[in-house]
C-alpha cells in the first residue's frame, strides 16, 4: 500500500471531519503515461524523482507507466517517495486470458496503485461499471490502491445529465469492500480528455461534490477521507486553480506527465 495518511491508530485520535481535512490536505498527483514509453523514458522518471525531492511536502506522487516498465521504474524511483502504479488489471488472478495482466502481477512487479475504469478503456474496450467493480475487488485482494475513474460524455453534459451519470457510475463501480480501504476516485469528463478543453472551476466543484455524496451513500462515512482527483487536460497553466477547487484532492495527469518539465509544475502546484 502507498505511504501517506492511513486509517489507523494515529488517525483514530481525530474526529472524522478532522481526518478528512488532514487527508484532503495531501494532494495525490498521478501521472498516467498510457501506451507511451520505452526504456529510454526511464530518464524522465529519474528527472521527476529528483524534482519531487526538491518540491516540498503536501503531495503524493504516482507514475503509472506501461506494464513493461513497472519493475524498472520501481527500481529507478526506489527511496524517492514516488510510487509506481498500473493502468489496468484483469478481474481474475490467473487464467487463460491472453494479453491480460492481473492485479497480483502488477503488485509483484512493484506497483502499489492501479487506475481502473479509465474512459479510454470504457470507450475502446466496452468496460462496464460492473466490470470495473470486479477489477476493483481484484485490486483490493492483491493489496493495490485502486483509482476508479468516472465521467460524462459531451452529449450527457449538454443534456444536463452529468451529475446523474457520474453519480450512478460511482455507486455501480465501487464495491462495498472498499469501506475502510485506501482508494481514490478520479473525475475525468470524457469530452475534456486530450482536447485541451476543461470544465469551469464551478462545474468541477459541482461534480466533485456530487461524487463525494455518492461515495458516502455507497460506502458510508469512511468515504469522506478518500481523495477525488480531477483528470481532463490538466496542465501547468491550470493546475493551481484546479487543485485549489473545493473537493479536488489531486489530479490524474495524462500527456503532461510524460515530460518532467511539464509534470513538475503540476506537482509543485499541489505542494
Amino acid at each position: 500500500m502507498m505511504s501517506g495518511l492511513r486509517r489507523g491508530p494515529l488517525a483514530s485520535r481525530f474526529s472524522p471531519s478532522r481526518q478528512a481535512a488532514m487527508k484532503q490536505s495531501v494532494k495525490l498527483i498521478v501521472g498516467n503515461w498510457k501506451m507511451n514509453g520505452l526504456s529510454a523514458a526511464l530518464a524522465q522518471a529519474e528527472s521527476i524523482r529528483e524534482a519531487v525531492g526538491a518540491a516540498g511536502q503536501g503531495h503524493r506522487v504516482v507514475l503509472c507507466p506501461p506494464a513493461t516498465l513497472i519493475d524498472r521504474m520501481r527500481t529507478a524511483l526506489a527511496g524517492s517517495g514516488v510510487a509506481v502504479g498500473g493502468q489496468d488489471c484483469h478481474e481474475k488472478p490467473v487464467g487463460a486470458f491472453t494479453g491480460s495482466v492481473s492485479a497480483e502481477m502488477l503488485a509483484d512487479a512493484g506497483a502499489t496503485v492501479v487506475i481502473l475504469g479509465h474512459s479510454e478503456r470504457r470507450a475502446a474496450f466496452g468496460e462496464t461499471d460492473a466490470g470495473v467493480a470486479a477489477k476493483v475487488e481484484a485490486a483490493i485482494a492483491a493489496g493495490l490502491e485502486p483509482i476508479v475513474c468516472v465521467g460524462e460524455t459531451l452529449e450527457q453534459r449538454e443534456a444536463g445529465d452529468a451529475i446523474a451519470v457520474v453519480s450512478a457510475q460511482v455507486e455501480a463501480s465501487l464495491p462495498t469492500g472498499l469501506s475502510e480501504r485506501d482508494f481514490a476516485v478520479a473525475y475525468e469528463p470524457v469530452w475534456a480528455i486530450g482536447t485541451g478543453l476543461t470544465p469551469t472551476l464551478e462545474q468541477i466543484a459541482e461534480v466533485h461534490a456530487a461524487i463525494r455524496a455518492a461515495m458516502v451513500k455507497r460506502l458510508g462515512e469512511s468515504a469522506r477521507t478518500a481523495p477525488i482527483l480531477y483528470g481532463g487536460s490538466v496542465k501547468p497553466e491550470n493546475a493551481a486553480d484546479i487543485l485549489a477547487t473545493p473537493e479536488v484532492g489531486g489530479a490524474l495527469v495524462g500527456g503532461a506527465s510524460l515530460k518532467a518539465e511539464d509534470f513538475m509544475p503540476i506537482v509543485k502546484a499541489a505542494a
